[in-house]
């Protein structure tokens, strides 16, 4: 999002990551709220603590949009209820199909033809709410789950700043995140 030019307020992770480097070499804020403190990724996680404190972090730093990338914590509603329509993020499949984590996995393993990313607004169930964009990829005979996932990333990352900033531009004109949706050619 940075090398594109859209204005970073604050990355925050679940876990350290690159993310955070980025954000630091660019002198963007960043915030590490590790789910080890919380449970880490185990039975005892506690999800609801988590979400308070991610929330009242982003609240803090005055935060208006979010946008999730590879953020394995799924939040509870006191988040999407600070962030009403709010909360975008990217998901490596053409939702509805696949939802979830190992959605790459998932395709391969159905024999897909087609795979792609989705860029949508998370809501309460899991990678559920509104489609604003869609694009799609191919699935190649040769590919194995690295290879397609790694070709879907490289899609997503020319599509999901372009989403982005869109949504900014439809906040700035008081509209909401979902009018965006059906805006961006599907290929």
């Amino acid at each position: 999002m940075i090398e594109q030019g859209l204005f970073v307020a604050l990355v925050a992770s679940d876990r350290a990551c690159r993310g955070l480097d980025v954000a630091r070499e660019a002198s963007v804020p960043a915030l590490l709220i590790d789910r080890e403190k919380f449970g880490g990724f185990t039975s005892s996680f506690d999800r609801e603590a988590y979400t308070e404190e991610l929330t009242r972090e982003l609240v803090d730093n005055r935060i208006d949009l979010v946008a999730m990338a590879g953020f394995g914590t799924v939040v509870t509603g006191a988040f999407h209820r600070a962030f009403p329509g709010r909360v975008l993020n990217t998901h490596p499949s053409l939702l509805p199909a696949f939802k979830g984590w190992h959605a790459v996995a998932a395709t391969l393993r159905v024999g897909a033809s087609e795979s792609g990313c989705t860029v949508h607004v998370a809501t309460e169930v899991l990678d559920d709410g509104p489609i604003l964009a869609q694009r799609r990829v191919v699935v190649l005979p040769t590919d194995d789950e690295a290879s397609l996932h790694e070709r879907i990333k490289t899609v997503e990352r020319a599509l999901y700043p372009t989403v982005i900033a869109r949504v900014m531009a439809s906040l700035a004109q008081g509209l909401e995140p979902e009018s965006v949706a059906g805006t961006m050619e599907e290929s």
